[in-house]
């Protein structure tokens, strides 16, 4: 049976939505934002960075918060960090969620949520929807970008299948980002996947792959968050076809999934849809099992 309740968490006015096995919050007062997720009571496998922002030179800085939010791709900063500081208006729908934001002015683009949890597994599906209230067209993809708390192994798998009958096509590509350091102990690339250690000190990092798989995973503490989302063949993706990408620095671990770029015109809007499980290790699907058995650390 799915609970849902207004309640304090983080210090943050928010909703709980909850079933026998998992519990997830959503910010009242801002977003749409999921500022928490709790598996078997445990503790909050979400980043809650309450005082971290990203200055912005012609406008208002973003608050990052932490939790699970949805950004516009390409990332520009005049249109990607726009502040979602506005509480969202939210309805009660079965099994969840529907969290509604207000209409960035500068671009007229509306981003709502429909969050629903199973009633009886660690299961949550998030359709994170963008619309264009604007009158003009607008070129974006949608952008679900989740953090984590530090300490833990991210996981994008690799694709090891050919493209092509013979083989001699190529069937893998990789997506660095200008900070990142190739020589860092905390990448590690192997045939299958690549693995992000999430204990920096310093700096940060960021890799990215076209990811025909589909879903991304982060190993700590003995649980395995998961989300999955689909991956469109041949679709047009930002950031040099990275899908699936992952970001790392010492305050917080990013699982970030993306669409592909679209036209959006006015009146039209575009869905994103992202599936999140949490699993203990004994637990996991054969292939995630296998991959985090052959981290090389």
């Amino acid at each position: 049976m799915i609970r849902q309740v207004k309640t304090n968490y983080e210090g943050y006015d928010c909703w709980e939505v909850a079933n026998e096995v998992l519990s997830l919050w959503l910010s009242l007062d801002f977003g749409p934002r999921i500022l928490g997720i709790s598996y078997l009571d445990g503790e909050n496998l979400l980043a809650v960075l309450p005082e971290s922002k990203i200055p912005v030179e012609s406008g208002l800085d973003y608050s990052l918060r932490g939790g699970h939010r949805l950004w516009v791709a390409p990332e520009k900063p005049e249109i990607t960090y726009l502040p979602d500081d506005l509480p969202p208006r939210v309805r009660e729908i079965e099994g969840g969620l529907e969290v509604v934001q207000e209409v960035d002015g500068p671009t007229g683009i509306q981003k709502s949520w429909r969050v629903q949890m199973d009633e009886d597994r660690s299961r949550v599906v998030i359709d994170h929807r963008l619309d264009n209230r604007g009158n003009g067209p607008f070129n974006l993809a949608p952008w679900a970008v989740t953090m984590l708390r530090p300490g833990g192994v991210g996981l994008l798998p690799l694709q090891t299948e050919p493209d092509d009958p013979h083989g001699l096509w190529p069937n893998r590509q990789l997506v660095f980002w200008p900070y990142t350091d190739l020589n860092s102990r905390h990448l590690k690339i192997t045939n299958t996947g690549v693995y992000v250690e999430a204990d920096l000190s310093e700096g940060a990092l960021k890799i990215g792959a076209p990811n025909p798989f589909g879903w991304l995973a982060y190993r700590q503490n003995n649980q395995v968050f998961v989300k999955e989302t689909h991956y469109q063949e041949g679709g047009k993706y930002p950031d040099r076809g990275a899908s699936h990408q992952i970001y790392c620095n010492p305050d917080v671990i990013e699982l970030e999934t993306l669409g592909p770029l679209i036209t959006l015109e006015p009146g039209a809007f575009v869905e994103h849809k992202e599936i999140w499980s949490i699993y203990s290790p004994d637990g996991l699907p054969d292939q995630i099992q296998e991959l985090y058995n052959q981290n090389p650390t």
